[in-house]
């Protein structure tokens, strides 16, 4: 047996859609029992999870420890697909006075040429490993590509993001989706997206809201992400104005493109603001195109409403009537620390728990769907091929302190565990946490 392998006992798996005890053992960084068991598995030379010796330590025989979790949730490790690392930790730096989104994007644009590479790039793994250490192993970060200040600031924050993702191989797999405007010069546009796709980045991001002609804008960078074959993940109506509805125009292209589980609209903030009957053929049509949405409730609760009097509006989307549709939602960390969120610690799980505040979602069945929305979903919307806790697949996982989903949500287990590839990464552990 390869160094790094694990050997687990008395592990729960929210995901697997039962109350047994699983015996986890892997072999060669992958998966090679996942067997599930009636009841408590016996072991009497098993180390607690929370005995430092059963974390990174080899037995007598220089086999792995055998590992007790004691019932403890085990996860495929969390997949958080929207997060903006290139700008993260940047509030010393740039400033919001007002605190609002537009401010944000002034500042940062104002800033982003007197960034350097180094700057970027180290930002990007402490964020990302800042990630990893609450259990976040899949992560995609979308890019800001700032063309009007030049070929030379943009090429920094592609080469720091593609430096970034080479370091953090072997504990965070990096997507990369660079921003991009394609209404305004889209040859130019075009002729860059070849280049950016060329050079490893993963897919088309953009935010056509924003644009000056936003059905233009789509259309355009759907006929460029069908002739590159990349998926496409837009920000999508980040906005209180209910009369803002570019993802009608996503879910059209993704139809007429034949991009049908392809795409995802983040944010979907002008929803919140209409009225349900005005968003309902909405969410019928996503379903329909089968386009992905992601909640990002952090930060849209912290941004949104800012020019309201009363009642104000707090921008996070009908999740629970986009779930019930049969669109695929998940949550995620969107900005950390940065002009446009001076908050956050790239916990995915404290997001989880704020999706859950803000959408209304405490009946004991929505501690499983927010769990599937950091896990799961993403990993669906990220076309993850390999996830979950299965025989081959690699043998990632974060353990957690908690026993059922609702006290993971209620408690958010202040411990967490990480292993990648079957070797650990992470263990932040809280003594005083159930000794």
């Amino acid at each position: 047996m390869a160094a790094g392998d694990l050997h687990l006992i008395n592990a729960r798996l929210p995901l697997a859609g039962d109350d047994r005890w699983y015996e986890l053992i892997a072999e060669r960084g992958r998966w090679t029992v996942v067997r599930g068991c009636p009841g408590r598995i016996a072991e009497p030379s098993a180390l607690s999870i929370r005995d430092r010796r059963s974390i990174g330590r080899r037995g007598s025989a220089g086999l792995p420890n055998v590992i007790d979790l004691e019932g403890r949730l085990a996860l495929p490790g969390f997949a958080d697909m929207h997060m903006h690392l290139d700008k993260a930790l940047t509030l010393p730096e740039v400033g919001n006075a007002s605190g609002t989104l537009m401010e944000a994007i002034a500042n940062y644009d104002g800033s982003v040429a007197g960034f350097t590479k180094a700057n970027i790039r180290d930002r990007i793994v402490r964020t990302a490993l800042m990630g990893l250490s609450h259990g976040t192993i899949h992560m995609r970060s979308h890019l800001d590509m700032p063309r009007h200040r030049g070929r030379e600031v943009m090429k920094r924050t592609v080469e720091a993001a593609l430096e970034a993702r080479e370091e953090l191989k072997g504990r965070v797999r990096l997507q990369l989706f660079p921003m991009l405007a394609f209404d305004r010069a889209p040859e130019e546009a075009a002729a860059l997206s070849r280049e950016l796709i060329g050079l490893g980045m993963d897919g088309l991001g953009g935010c056509p809201h924003l644009s000056g002609e936003p059905d233009k804008d789509v259309q355009l960078l759907f006929w460029q992400a069908s002739k590159l074959g990349v998926p496409i993940d837009l920000h999508t109506d980040e906005t209180d104005d209910p009369s803002v509805r570019t993802v009608e125009a996503i879910c059209r292209a993704t139809i007429a493109f034949g991009f049908q589980g392809k795409v995802t609209a983040g944010h979907l903030c002008s929803m919140a603001s209409m009225q349900r009957q005005e968003a309902e053929p909405l969410i019928a049509l996503m379903a329909e195109a089968r386009v992905g949405a992601v909640t990002l409730p952090a930060v849209n609760l912290y941004l949104q409403g800012r020019g309201d009097d009363g009642p104000v509006r707090r921008g996070v989307t009908r999740v629970k009537e986009l779930l019930d549709a049969g669109v695929k939602v998940a949550v995620g960390s969107d900005n950390i620390q940065d002009p446009f969120h001076p908050f956050g610690r790239g916990d995915l799980l404290h997001i989880g728990a704020i999706a859950a505040y803000a959408a209304h979602m405490g009946a004991p069945a929505d501690a499983a769907r927010i769990v599937r929305m950091m896990t799961e979903t993403p990993a669906a919307l990220m076309e993850l091929d390999e996830y979950g806790i299965r025989p081959g697949h690699p043998a990632d996982l974060v353990v957690t302190d908690a026993l059922t989903e609702g006290q993971l949500l209620t408690e958010e287990s202040p411990s967490r565990w990480v292993a990648v590839e079957g070797t650990w990464v992470s263990a932040n552990v809280k003594e005083d946490w159930l000794a």
